[in-house]
């Protein structure tokens, strides 16, 4: 609220306003004078959300995924921008190791369950790099601590920087994504794509517009399924998931991105039109 305040006494020395800090300014969006935009990054699924978003149906906002959008379609979306990442943050690995990933919160929506039993039932070893929280230490207790009890192939490695996700990424034959939940984005997938190691994702939330069937990994909608595609994701090309991840989740593709927005949005204000939806899509 205090960042809000300073913004709100320099607006004169702003051309576009890109807000991240979710809804606590749309009250006074339309009172600003200076063209803005808010990137909405968690889900929308809830009722309540359905209620703000009904009645602030005029501010711009922009989604991660088109999914994300679906609880509130009748919002002013100005477009989807997709998460980017440096290319030069994680680094490509041409030749992996004979281990399964899982990098996350330890969590009923992740599904780290699952991925245990893939790893078991194909006899690979599955790394977990994955944050308990406390509200979710009950569910790891009870769920999926008995789970690593006497099983050889689970290492359970804990929270990692971005050095230590690289050397989880790169060198995994692929990262299980086996989501229960309508995920807005999921950075982890981009982040091992980056570095050439392919995703085998369940078919929800954002999943399918992230994963390119057969090129960057693989979805699935069952155990079964999953146990198939990590017996078929050694015939993956890794250079061919690196490239994907250049052209379509780099830092660049989403500033420009992000940059004919804020074009149209200054366009629209000199004009005195109000900016609405655009075709911008990753």
């Amino acid at each position: 609220m205090i960042q809000l305040d300073h913004v709100i006494a320099q607006l004169d020395s702003f051309d576009v306003l890109h807000f991240h800090n979710g809804h606590y300014h749309f009250p006074i969006a339309e009172l600003l004078g200076v063209p803005h935009l808010s990137t909405i990054h968690g889900p929308l699924h809830a009722s309540e959300q359905r209620t703000l978003y009904d009645h602030f149906d005029q501010v711009p906002l922009v989604s991660i995924s088109a999914t994300q959008r679906l609880p509130v379609p009748a919002a002013n979306w100005l477009g989807t921008v997709y998460h980017g990442l440096p290319t030069d943050l994680y680094h490509y690995e041409a030749n992996p190791e004979p281990y399964l990933v899982f990098v996350g919160r330890v969590s009923p929506e992740k599904r780290l369950d699952r991925a245990i039993a893939i790893a078991t039932a194909v006899g690979l070893p599955l790394k977990v790099a994955a944050k308990i929280d406390p509200v979710d230490a009950p569910y790891y207790h009870a769920q999926i601590e008995p789970l690593l009890h006497n099983n050889p192939l689970v290492e359970f490695v804990g929270e990692v920087d971005d050095a230590g996700k690289q050397e989880l990424l790169s060198h995994a034959l692929a990262l299980l994504f086996p989501i229960d939940w309508p995920e807005p984005f999921g950075l982890v997938m981009i982040e091992a794509n980056a570095c050439g190691t392919p995703v085998i994702a369940w078919r929800n939330g954002s999943t399918p517009e992230i994963i390119r069937e057969g090129v960057n990994g693989f979805l699935v909608e069952s155990i079964e399924g999953a146990i198939a595609a990590v017996r078929q994701v050694e015939q993956l090309d890794r250079s061919r998931v690196r490239s994907h991840f250049e052209v379509c989740f780099s830092v660049g593709r989403q500033a420009e991105d992000y940059e004919q927005l804020y074009r149209h949005l200054i366009q629209a204000r000199r004009s005195h039109s109000p900016a609405h939806r655009m075709s911008v899509h990753a």
